[in-house]
C-alpha cells in the first residue's frame, strides 16, 4: 500500500485531526524497555489495532531497543517516539553510539523486526551537537512501521 493510499487519521473528541504523538526517553537500559514496550502496546490498543498487530508492534519494540540498547553509550538516552495515524504506527528508536558502530542487518535480530513491521529501516547521523567527523559520537535510529491489522 502506497503511503498516499494509507487512511487519514480519525478526528478526535475534540475535533482535532492529524497524527498523535508521544515520545519516551529513558536511560538507554535493558530494564526499562518494557515501558517502552508497555507504551506501544496501549497506543496500539488505543489506535484499535487487533490483537495479532498489538502482539506484533510489541515484540518490534522490544526487538529494536533491545538492539539499540546493545550499542549505545554507557551515558547515552534511549528516545522512542511513536506517531499515531489512525490504521498505522511509526517508531522511530535512537540511541547515541560509538562513533563507527552499526547495526547488523544480517542478524536474527533484524529478521525479528523484518517480519514483525510492515516496513524497517535503520539510519546512522552524528550525535546531537556533534560539530564533525572528528567528534566521538554518533546515533544509530530503527524506524518501524505498522499497520494495524492484515490487508490493510
Amino acid at each position: 500500500m502506497a503511503q498516499d493510499d494509507l487512511p487519514s487519521a480519525p478526528e478526535s473528541a475534540d475535533g482535532a485531526t492529524g497524527p498523535a504523538t508521544v515520545e519516551i526517553r529513558t536511560a538507554a537500559r535493558a530494564a526499562l524497555i518494557p515501558t517502552v514496550r508497555a507504551v506501544a502496546s496501549d497506543l496500539a490498543a488505543r489506535a484499535d489495532f487487533d490483537l495479532d498487530a498489538i502482539s506484533d508492534l510489541r515484540m518490534a519494540v522490544d526487538e529494536a531497543c533491545a538492539t539499540l540498547v546493545g550499542l549505545a553509550t554507557p551515558d547515552s538516552a534511549l528516545r522512542c517516539t511513536f506517531d499515531v495515524h489512525g490504521e498505522r504506527i511509526d517508531v522511530s528508536a535512537r540511541v547515541h553510539t560509538p562513533d563507527g558502530a552499526e547495526l547488523p542487518t544480517d542478524s536474527f535480530g533484524w529478521r525479528v523486526l523484518q517480519t514483525l513491521a510492515d516496513r524497517v529501516s535503520v539510519e546512522a547521523g552524528a550525535a546531537d551537537g556533534a560539530a564533525s567527523a572528528a567528534d566521538s559520537a554518533s546515533t544509530l535510529t530503527i524506524r518501524l512501521h505498522k499497520l494495524s491489522g492484515p490487508g490493510l
